[in-house]
């Protein structure tokens, strides 16, 4: 015998419409959710395609340009020769070969913007093994250290300390540590002769701010005039630049090597004034122990 009357039934069927209702909805909802991120998708791998294109294209392109403009710099070096071997008057062959130094001079400029542009495009391939990043820090010092001192900068690496290891690519790591050197040389160019030039690098671990991974350190700080607060948050924008000559790749490459890397990479004020950069990479963790 049902205990439920008329009534109840027609409550009951009105409720179980309302679910259908919900539930068509619902249903149409994710529906439409799903076409919509699978739309994204297929634009988003649109765009990586055409971005890809336009990277081949662009490095194709600039190995165009850089081929001829090794001729341009050659044949302007035979000009010069010619000149100076001529019988043209004084005056006239000075002027000309000014002319023709400075033509050999900007295609040279040029050849090494292109070389950092392909530099930068390239593809990263990462040759990781277990470096002691203490001491692939110490050989680039050695290496730089006489250019740093033809600069006038005195180059302080620190005392000794123990390793920092990090699983990495030694020469990408050399690199991007070097083009924050060659960075600071630059900043400390404009300075007057009776300030200070100074270099400083140092290698740390990383002090603990919430992340469970442990890190290693590389600080750069020069004593130029530092960087304003753009400055600063572009300093890593490919072909941003506050240097009079510089093509604004360094830093950038330095970033995306970093990054490449696992690591982080941030422009920050040095104490004292002038620039700091600091690059922390995830440090290598050494197995366990098995228990006894």
């Amino acid at each position: 015998m049902s205990l439920i009357t008329a009534s109840g039934s027609a409550t009951w069927i009105a409720i179980l419409a309302v679910d259908a209702l919900v539930l068509g909805g619902v249903a149409w909802w994710m529906a439409r959710a799903m076409r919509t991120r699978v739309q994204e998708a297929g634009r988003s791998a649109a765009e990586d395609a055409r971005n890809a294109e336009i990277a081949s294209m662009t490095r194709g392109l600039a190995h165009e340009i850089k081929n001829p403009l090794s001729t341009v710099a050659l044949n302007a070096q035979m000009l010069r020769e010619e000149i100076l071997d001529s019988g043209i008057e004084d005056a006239a062959r000075d002027r000309i070969s000014r002319r023709v130094d400075t033509l050999a001079r900007e295609t040279t400029r040029l050849r090494d913007i292109l070389n950092d542009f392909l530099r930068y495009a390239g593809r990263l391939q990462l040759d990781r093994r277990t470096v002691d990043v203490r001491e692939s820090v110490a050989e680039l010092v050695d290496f730089f250290m006489p250019q740093a001192e033809q600069a006038g900068v005195r180059l302080d690496d620190g005392p000794p300390g123990p390793p920092a290891e990090a699983e990495a690519d030694p020469a990408l790591l050399k690199q991007a540590v070097l083009n924050l050197l060659l960075n600071g040389v630059q900043a400390m160019e404009s300075l007057p002769p009776e300030r200070p030039r100074t270099l400083t690098i140092r290698i740390a671990p990383a002090a603990g701010d919430g992340r469970p991974a442990p890190r290693v350190a590389i600080e750069v700080s020069d004593t130029g005039p530092g960087l304003s607060a753009e400055a600063r948050a572009r300093a890593f924008e490919p072909y941003f630049t506050t240097k009079a000559g510089g093509n604004g790749l360094g830093l950038a490459t330095a970033r995306r090597i970093v990054e490449a890397h696992g690591g982080s990479i941030e422009a920050l004020d040095a104490p004292g004034g002038g620039a700091r950069f600091r690059i922390e990479l995830p440090a290598r963790v050494s197995p366990a122990s098995p228990s006894s």
